[in-house]
């Protein structure tokens, strides 16, 4: 049966595999970008959701990121980081949840980072804010036991995207390193050895939103060659 599935921040990256691995499945998919919907916008986020009728699956994908040193982090880089990132996921949960709760079927699964698990140097935002987003989940996953509904986290290393292509180009800024040994910087973080690749991501995706995954719930699957044990 197919199913309405939202991807949040789709249009590119993981979220667009994310929405291509549902599209192929014959799930009928919205993927909006922020000129679609700004999750930060509590407004936006309700004329959206509210426009769309029942939701079975809402992946919250949208996310931004920032690197400084914690003394030279702005404000305004951690806020704008938390509002994306944390409140963004809470804002589409809280739209879709009582739908959801109404039919007693639903997944929920929130794309967080394995920043969420641990902390990295220069990354105090996007550290806490993913931490922020995997809290989030897990108070979901508490309301919702019991029922059809489930809500998880996939908690990838970094993933071949243009937002890690953004923190390889500031490796080379700050460092005077070539593309290829920034990047191997960052792939040496985790025992993977490598970036992941955004379809990897979107696996892990449609098996939390699986109807065989009901029994899985307030769960994160992360995505790193076996550094971080969940």
């Amino acid at each position: 049966m197919s199913r309405i599935v939202v991807v949040t921040g789709g249009t590119r990256g993981i979220g667009a595999a994310i929405a291509a691995r549902f599209r192929a499945a014959g799930d009928k998919v919205h993927a909006p970008g922020r000129a679609d919907c700004d999750v930060t916008d509590e407004d936006a986020v309700a004329r959206y959701f509210g426009g769309l009728g029942p939701v079975d699956v809402l992946v919250n994908n949208a996310g931004i990121s920032a690197s400084a040193p914690l003394a030279k982090t702005s404000l305004e880089q951690w806020r704008t980081q938390i509002e994306v990132n944390a409140t963004g996921a809470f804002l589409c949960t809280r739209a879709v949840l009582p739908g959801m709760r109404s039919r007693d079927t639903g997944r929920i699964v929130t794309v967080a980072s394995t920043a969420s698990h641990i902390g990295y140097r220069y990354t105090a935002g996007y550290t806490a804010s993913k931490h922020a987003a995997v809290g989030l989940m897990r108070a979901t996953a508490a309301e919702v036991t019991g029922t059809g509904v489930t809500a998880n986290a996939v908690c990838p290393a970094f993933v071949r995207t243009d937002m890690t292509a953004a923190s390889v180009a500031r490796i080379q800024e700050r460092t005077g390193r070539d593309e290829a040994d920034a990047e191997a910087a960052l792939a040496a973080a985790s025992p993977l050895g490598r970036l992941l690749e955004p379809d990897e991501v979107a696996h892990a995706v449609t098996f939390f939103a699986a109807a065989e995954a009901a029994a899985i719930n307030g769960q994160t699957l992360v995505l790193d060659g076996g550094g971080i044990q969940s």
